[in-house]
């Protein structure tokens, strides 16, 4: 017996059958009790499975769950509106993918790559796999690719420990709008906090014009704006440990 799981057992043996549209023989029923007239009324039970095709009228179950403590509970399960199945090929078409591996030292994240090159499957399901059912280690890579075969490719650069430089490039006017970085504030104490500091020292209502539209498209606002937000990503983008090795723009 399933002891306190046994009602929530019950709820899912229930969705099932409706899922399946098939209700399940009772387990272990050897013998009816004799203290119900199984002759008289509608109760009978499962002792061989049965068909349970959707109706006219929705399916509907109940589940009852007694407690040896004297908790009672009933619980009625009725199937839900159809839901269109996936139709396959749907899935938004991504430009690269990354591929994450970790591992506990240098050399046990080189055979992580190694291991990460012989996986097969769409490179997407692939690197979903490998951030939702990996343990995350202090020794980390990300592999960057358009496909199978690019990803693949970039496993012996990785693997080889030779670091590449970064650089940061601060895009020019054009690319302002309103509300632009408002998800970073709220989110990112460091990122609200530059962005403060940038626009308390440039003298123009810049926070203004971010928020309200107003401004933001002449030329004496705009590029303090896109300043300011550009500081503030690049520091947090430095409190998350990316150290670029040139800054320009």
């Amino acid at each position: 017996h399933t002891q306190a799981a046994a009602g929530v057992a019950g709820v899912i043996k229930m969705v099932m059958a409706m899922r399946h549209g098939v209700l399940p023989r009772s387990l272990h029923l050897d013998e009816p009790t004799s203290h119900v007239d199984w002759d008289a009324g509608a109760v009978e039970l499962l002792s061989q499975a049965r068909d349970w095709t959707a109706g006219e009228r929705p399916r509907r179950a109940g589940v009852s769950a007694f407690g040896a403590s004297g908790t009672n509970a009933h619980v009625i399960v009725e199937e839900g509106d159809p839901v269109p199945a996936e139709v396959a090929g749907g899935r938004v078409g991504m430009p690269v993918v990354p591929w994450v591996v970790s591992a506990r030292s240098e050399e046990a994240l080189r055979a992580r790559l190694d291991q990460a090159a012989s996986l097969t499957g769409d490179p997407v399901d692939v690197g979903w796999s490998l951030v939702t059912s990996r343990s995350v280690f202090a020794h980390r890579a990300v592999l960057i690719g358009g496909d199978r075969e690019e990803l693949v490719s970039a496993v012996p650069v990785v693997a080889s420990g030779s670091a590449r430089g970064v650089g940061v490039l601060f895009a020019g006017q054009g690319g302002q709008r309103v509300g632009m970085g408002r998800e970073l504030y709220e989110a990112f104490p460091v990122f609200r906090a530059a962005f403060d500091e940038v626009c308390g020292q440039l003298g123009v209502p810049v926070e203004e014009a971010v928020v309200s539209g107003e401004g933001l498209g002449r030329t004496g606002l705009a590029q303090p704006a896109l300043f300011a937000l550009q500081v503030a990503q690049f520091r947090l983008l430095s409190s998350w440990g990316v150290s670029p090795g040139v800054v320009v723009g």
